[in-house]
């Protein structure tokens, strides 16, 4: 009676019967003609009231002759509605409202969700709109709105809804010396303003993007998703409206020229559970990828259980299985793979650069473009004389590129089983200053990785590296190994030890006996026998030793050429190649232009021109004064390339060229298609605009749909998930659920009038926190008495403010923020704060990336919470304890338990036990000299209020009892103050500091603080 507040006159349908009608027949007698039973259908007027020979299951004004309630009190188990085997019963009071309902006309009526919302009228002056509807109803139950908040509670409730961190105490007291009317809207724009507003308001929108850090099935490898997250932070603190950011998370990709955060944004519909597992199969994860989608996106903006069709047409609502698979369509098309692949970058994805990354690309381009200027200048300096035209033919030349000598390839990473060590002179070098020296206990090497540029191969080359073997400890074995794609490159000399590849072959070639000792010796390779081809890419060298001792100078690669037939010295040989060889040289507008024609076809200028290039970039003589311009621009390049090589990636949405056909599967097998079906949205709601003339509906058509002002439900759901955000508890309960089986909102004028004000001012999503916020609904004491609590002990009328635990994150945040020990920093990947060992592994694959939890260092365990790393088969422990989701589907609403691990956590938990001890070093450094001034210090600063005089003395007596423990126990104090990785300050007596510590850790588990009041 408390949400329908029907004491006396005729039932409301939508309000009052549709509900029981729902919850009790509509499985049996609704939407779904597959399960209807009797050919009887009561969730439509027609149905009710017709006549099936001569029988009416209802008839208005008569219960008496209406066959539904005739059923309903009888007594016959056979007869009786509900039947038994449903174990659903209708109370006296669902009874007594049918009833009533059926002798006043038996009305129906659409369901309220489904119809447009409409404003009602405010009466002239009333400055507060929510305060009326809601005070309107507090007055029809006999009850009156609470006195507002204490200020310095309410402060603190503003501060944790904002930004989820408590107020220090001078911003506290800068609210409490602001008496103005304004003050409190001031201090909700200013918070508005930092950046913790969007980290904390992004929290609850990652919860229904299932947004997470991991693929979620099988190997449960990490993704990489985080640059949405940072850009769904980004778009609340850029107040960008509810609609643009449907728009860009449901079609970014397919927005007219698609910036990076509209593409980035499209991420929304990939933040999904994937598999990798092999065995899967390819047209099941298409179609169940697509049903996630679909469902999703129902549920998020719409409110609807659209999934209950995927099988059947919908037992409740008017969803048929045909009008879901419609929608359905527009997800059955995009271009990401049916399997994940265990990648991290599964396409498509798109590359984002770090902050600073743009300015420095483009300060890269512009000092490439100088030099390029410069080379071209000195291209035309250059003279030169074809070998092809000398009168004597020059010898043959030798090429060489010196790889590794004193130093590494750019970029190249030093790995292998031992460090890399070097000697100088006087011991073996034979160039340069330094030789690299390996000296090995069975099989060890130095091994080099990642080398940008690469070495390319080229026909002819052989690879060399020098050698000087111990006398004294010679190696029983010599390797060396490249890599190019994989490892499978191999040349040795000596005995046959190492056992990598198969003997014989391009992975394990026998070039010889090993080398004389005591003396530099050239090894060389011909790339043929080792299989790599011309245009591999040399990214990896190694030498490999068995035993013994040996040093290694000089190693790099050597072309033998014929200046007349080399391309690369012979003007005239290059344009001779094949015209698809000469491409590979060219860019792509010059190869353009002179495609499919003749060199000897090309002008003057376009000889000319490739010429220029052709000594610019392939010449292998050039002046010293070219090499020198040609490194600079490859230094500043290859730097271009590490930038870009650094970036963020992101998955994004794209759909494919040509669209799959989509059909209805029947009983939602995957394999099992029956009628075809195109894009379109269910019949109950406003229908698509008319379709494009060149080309079908696609994503951004549906997002249009969604937020043009006419969806009855888009700013419904909207406005009561922020609703809920701030109470607890929505309008409508049932967040996720806005049809017939979900609950009639407890004031639906008020959800109404907010939804189509949240339309008409631009869906202005902070307008609509500050007009929640600056409300006396908001404002007021959450104080309550034992009759309210009777009448009303969901807080559904609102006679006083929201209190409820705060959520997992801004639990810790809190603890971090009061300890001093968080660290601000924004964006990023996922950090791994503490957790307790051995959660990741019981459910980790051996070849997973995430079978291992490796705990993060520094400033990565004191970040904020929602940057912490998400793995969906083992949460967060922290996260899971406080009823925070795992990500695995969309979750609209968490639940808010209340249990003894949570108290042990907050107690005994590493970074809260840290936390406490990092407070209390400031309550000693910051709270005054007296025992009792720290104690309210330290109060006020976790509460925003001072205690009470009774408060401080139980604290104080707290106080002694530790002191006196811990002065007495050293060794428990010193073990107390060193939980986790930050240091105690060793100016402050141990015992001392534990004493205090255990009262920080009191006053972090206080009611007041874990609550929000």
């Amino acid at each position: 009676m408390l949400l329908t507040g029907v004491a006396c006159g005729a039932p409301d349908f939508t309000r009052d019967i549709r509900p029981i009608l729902a919850d009790k027949c509509f499985a049996c007698h609704g939407p779904d003609s597959n399960t209807r039973k009797a050919k009887l259908r009561l969730d439509t007027h027609e149905g009710a009231l017709g006549d099936r020979n001569e029988v009416q299951a209802i008839v208005p004004g008569d219960p008496d002759n209406s066959e539904a309630w005739i059923r309903i009190l009888s007594q016959d188990p056979d007869e009786v509605m509900p039947p038994p085997d449903s174990h659903k019963k209708l109370s006296s009071a669902e009874k007594d409202l049918l009833k009533q309902w059926i002798i006043q006309g038996a009305v129906y009526e659409e369901h309220w969700a489904f119809l447009a919302p409409k404003k009602a009228s405010i009466p002239e002056g009333n400055n507060s709109p929510i305060d009326f509807f809601l005070q309107q109803r507090l007055k029809s139950e006999g009850l009156e709105p609470a006195p507002l908040a204490q200020p310095e509670t309410l402060v603190r409730r503003i501060y944790l809804d904002l930004i989820g961190l408590p107020p220090r105490p001078e911003e506290v007291d800068a609210f409490l010396s602001d008496p103005s009317p304004e003050a409190i809207e001031q201090l909700i724009e200013s918070l508005m303003k930092r950046p913790s507003y969007g980290e904390h308001m992004a929290r609850y929108w990652l919860d229904l993007a299932r947004y997470a850090d991991t693929h979620g099935l099988h190997l449960d490898n990490e993704r990489s998703m985080w640059s949405y997250r940072d850009w769904v932070v980004r778009a609340f603190n850029q107040n960008i409206s509810f609609a643009d950011f449907t728009r860009w998370q449901l079609a970014g990709d397919l927005m007219p020229g698609a910036t990076l955060d509209q593409q980035i944004a499209s991420g929304f519909n990939r933040c999904n559970v994937t598999t990798g597992e092999g065995g899967s199969i390819n047209e099941e994860w298409i179609y169940r990828n697509a049903v996630e989608r679909t469902s999703t996106t129902v549920e998020v903006w719409m409110g609807l259980t659209a999934g209950c069709a995927v099988c059947h047409d919908h037992k409740f609502d008017p969803i048929s299985t045909k009008e879901y698979y419609s929608m359905y369509s527009f997800f059955h098309s995009t271009a990401d793979p049916a399997l994940d692949g265990n990648k991290i970058d599964t396409p498509p994805i798109l590359k984002v650069p770090r902050p600073g990354d743009e300015a420095r690309l483009a300060e890269l381009d512009k000092k490439i473009e100088g030099i390029e200027k410069r080379i071209g200048r000195a291209v035309s300096e250059v003279t030169y004389r074809d070998p092809a035209d000398l009168e004597t033919p020059p010898d043959g030349t030798i090429r060489e590129t010196v790889w590794i000598e004193d130093g590494f390839p750019n970029e190249a990473t030093q790995l292998g089983n031992k460090d890399w060590k070097t000697v100088s002179r006087p011991d073996p070098v034979l160039s340069g200053s330094k030789a690299f020296v390996l000296e090995a206990n069975e099989l060890e090497q130095l091994v080099l990785s990642g080398a940008n540029p690469p070495l390319i191969v080229e026909q002819g080359m052989k690879l060399f590296a020098h050698v000087y073997i111990d006398t004294l400890n010679p190696p029983q074995q010599i390797m060396l190994q490249f890599h190019s794609d994989n490892w499978e490159h191999r040349a040795y000399w000596g005995n046959n030890k190492i056992e990598w590849g198969k003997a014989g072959t391009i992975s394990r070639r026998r070039m010889g006996d090993l080398p004389e000792s005591g003396r530099w010796i050239r090894l060389e390779v011909d790339v043929a026998q080792v299989g790599l081809k011309p245009g591999a890419k040399i990214n990896g060298w190694a030498y490999t030793h068995f035993d013994g001792k040996a040093y290694w100078d000089k190693s790099g690669a050597m072309v033998t050429t014929d200046p007349v037939q080399d391309p690369a010295l012979s003007w005239k040989k290059w344009k001779s190649q094949p015209e698809n060889v000469r491409r590979k040289d060219l860019p792509a507008a010059i190869w353009r232009r002179l495609s499919g024609r003749l060199p000897d076809e090309w002008t003057h200028a376009e000889q000319k021109e490739a010429f220029n290039l052709w000594i610019s970039r392939i010449y292998a003589n050039p002046p010293e004064k070219l090499i020198d311009l040609k490194a600079e621009k490859d230094k500043l390049v290859a730097e271009q390339e590490t930038v870009r090589k650094n970036s963020a990636v992101t998955f994004v949405m794209a759909d494919l060229p040509k669209a799959r056909e989509s059909f209805v599967m029947k009983r939602g097998e995957y394999d099992n298609p029956g009628e075809k079906v195109t894009r379109g949205v269910p019949a109950f709601l406003p229908q698509l605009p008319e379709k494009p003339k060149d080309r079908d509906y696609n994503r951004l058509d549906l997002a249009d749909w969604l937020v043009n002002g006419k969806h009855p439900l888009t700013a419904r759901v909207a406005v009561n998930r922020f609703w809920q955000q701030f109470f607890g508890t929505g309008l409508v309960k049932t967040s996720a659920d806005f049809g017939t089986q979900g609950e009639f909102p407890s004031h639906p004028e008020l959800l109404d009038w907010l939804a189509v004000q949240f339309v008409d001012e631009g869906w202005n999503i902070q307008q609509l926190v500050k007009r929640i916020m600056t409300s006396h609904a908001y404002r007021q004491s959450s104080f309550t008495s034992a009759a309210l609590q009777k009448q009303d002990p969901e807080n559904r009328l609102l006679a006083r403010g929201p209190r409820h635990r705060l959520d997992a994150e801004v639990i810790r945040d809190q603890a971090l923020n009061l300890s001093g020990l968080m660290v601000s920093k924004i964006g990023g990947r996922g950090v791994r704060p503490y957790q307790p060992p051995n959660i990741w592994e019981p459910v980790g694959f051996a070849s997973s990336n995430t079978r291992n939890y490796n705990q993060g260092k520094g400033d990565d365990l004191y970040r904020k919470s929602i940057y912490t790393f998400l793995k969906r088969t083992a949460p967060p422990p922290f996260m899971a304890t406080f009823d925070g989701p795992n990500r695995e589907q969309s979750c609209a609403a968490r639940g808010r338990s209340n249990t003894p691990m949570q108290a042990l956590h907050l107690m005994n938990d590493v970074q809260h036990v840290e936390a406490a001890r990092a407070l209390a070093q400031r309550i000693l450094e910051e709270g005054g000299v007296s025992s009792g001034d720290r104690v309210r210090w330290a109060w006020r600063l976790a509460t925003a209020r001072y205690p009470t005089e009774e408060e401080t003395r139980i604290v104080l007596n707290a106080l002694q009892l530790h002191q006196k423990r811990y002065l007495e126990d050293a060794e428990a104090a010193t073990a107390l103050i060193n939980f986790g990785d930050s240091q105690p300050d060793p100016g402050i007596v141990a015992g001392e500091l534990a004493a205090w510590t255990m009262i920080a850790n009191l006053l972090l588990n206080l009611d007041e603080v874990v609550n929000k009041n």
